[in-house]
């Protein structure tokens, strides 16, 4: 196992097809990331933020325009992907439709031990030995002619076989299999192999809801048993907060935010962190600053909170936005602290209610909020919202970067 080290890592693309020479396109800028031993990272952002695109460099199937890709002490920048010891989980799992379970879980130890000289304990030159195994594959399994290579792969076989519960499923080949089976297959294929780091590119996007909330805990739990540095990437925020020990939150090729899920959910960098982790996301509002008495919005102002002074002071700030999560409201009654809405959608999910309203204004903008109990509520229907005061976040409105100082603002941790 080791630790995968990142430096400055930029990468761009010619913008029609081209040579690097003037329009290029970049798709990664200064990354710079520290994944400790064992470590279970989540690459996060929307589509086309260039979390894949970091990752399959580190697999060595893209090349950097420049920066260092270090597996422990190893600068591995310029290695072929076969000699950086790593295991790529894909998409779409790359299963071999023509092998069966066994064979593709053993492709990648039978391509290892290839160029590799007999065993000692083999008393037959490797050349014979081959020819025995293939005229003895046709016959009943007790006379097969197995090596010594080969018995050492069945049993690695067997052993991930029965950690993931495939035993059965052995003689299978891929299109007997349901999607689950599948997503196992292709990790089994990359634990037989032992590897120094796991790369997955989003495994699991191919499974239904149910499947995918299921495959989830059994990844962690795998991980955890194995103990193997794991780089993991995908879209999905919810996925990523109930998987990482870290998230790295990636937009337009930079990385946001790296940071453990409460720590971006609590103390989010930026306007782009804020907005992304939560469901539904952060509502946003612009504000003034009034220091040290009011932060003040043309429909609501309130006292700055106590635990906000401090930072306000240090940063002078006037035109701020301030964020507040949807759970952190709630129903209200007239008040100069609150803000007067109209209902435009309902969704009842049984538990909560997510109502998502609209300012009385020229331009209304929409809030969502999210709230408990079974209260009856009307499209059209004007309430008044009360913000959790002690929970709001606010931000620089040039920079849209956090005005807490405490919360440092760069992309590694």
């Amino acid at each position: 196992m080791a630790k995968v080290t990142l430096k400055d890592i930029n990468k761009s693309f010619p913008e029609r097809g081209g040579k690097l020479k003037g329009n290029e396109v970049k798709v990664l800028e200064d990354i710079g990331l520290e994944v400790k031993d064992g470590e279970f990272m989540v690459l996060v952002g929307p589509s086309g933020c260039g979390k894949s695109t970091l990752l399959r460099l580190i697999a060595g199937l893209e090349t950097t325009t420049s920066g260092d890709i270090l597996i422990g002490e190893e600068n591995v920048t310029y290695l072929p992907p076969k000699k950086r010891d790593i295991a790529m989980v894909f998409q779409n799992y790359a299963l071999y439709p023509h092998l069966n379970v066994y064979d593709n879980i053993a492709f990648g130890l039978r391509r290892m031990t290839a160029g590799l000289k007999a065993s000692k304990s083999s008393v037959l030159p490797a050349g014979l030995e081959k020819m025995l195994m293939k005229v003895t594959e046709t016959l009943p399994k007790d006379f097969h002619y197995n090596s010594a290579t080969e018995t050492h792969i069945n049993q690695k076989v067997q052993k991930v076989a029965e950690l993931l519960q495939l035993e059965l499923l052995l003689n299978r080949l891929p299109k007997d299999l349901s999607g689950g089976q599948k997503q196992r297959v292709a990790l089994g294929r990359a634990i037989a192999r032992n590897p120094q780091v796991f790369l997955m590119d989003e495994p699991m996007s191919n499974l239904d809801a149910t499947l995918r909330a299921e495959t989830r805990s059994q990844i962690v739990q795998l991980q955890r048993q194995l103990g193997i540095t794991t780089i993991y990437v995908t879209h999905d925020q919810v996925e990523a907060m109930t998987m990482g020990e870290r998230i790295a939150v990636m937009n337009k090729g930079k990385i946001q935010q790296a940071a453990s899920p409460l720590e971006l959910y609590h103390h989010p960098a930026n306007c782009f962190v804020a907005g992304f982790i939560g469901t539904p996301p952060m509502n946003f509002f612009p504000v003034q600053i009034d220091y040290p008495l009011q932060i003040v919005h043309r429909q609501f102002n309130f006292v700055i909170p106590d635990h906000w002074k401090h930072y306000l002071k240090e940063n002078k700030k006037k035109a701020a936005t301030l964020g507040i999560r949807p759970e952190h409201i709630s129903i209200g009654n007239y008040s100069r602290e609150n803000l007067q809405v109209k209902i435009n959608l309902i969704e009842n999910l049984g538990n909560e209610i997510y109502l998502f309203t609209e300012t009385l204004e020229e331009s209304p903008k929409q809030v969502i909020v999210r709230i408990q109990g079974e209260k009856i509520f009307k499209i059209g229907e004007k309430i008044w919202l009360s913000f959790n005061q002690e929970k709001i976040h606010l931000f620089d409105r040039e920079t849209e970067q956090s005005l807490l100082s405490k919360v440092t603002h760069f992309s590694s941790v």
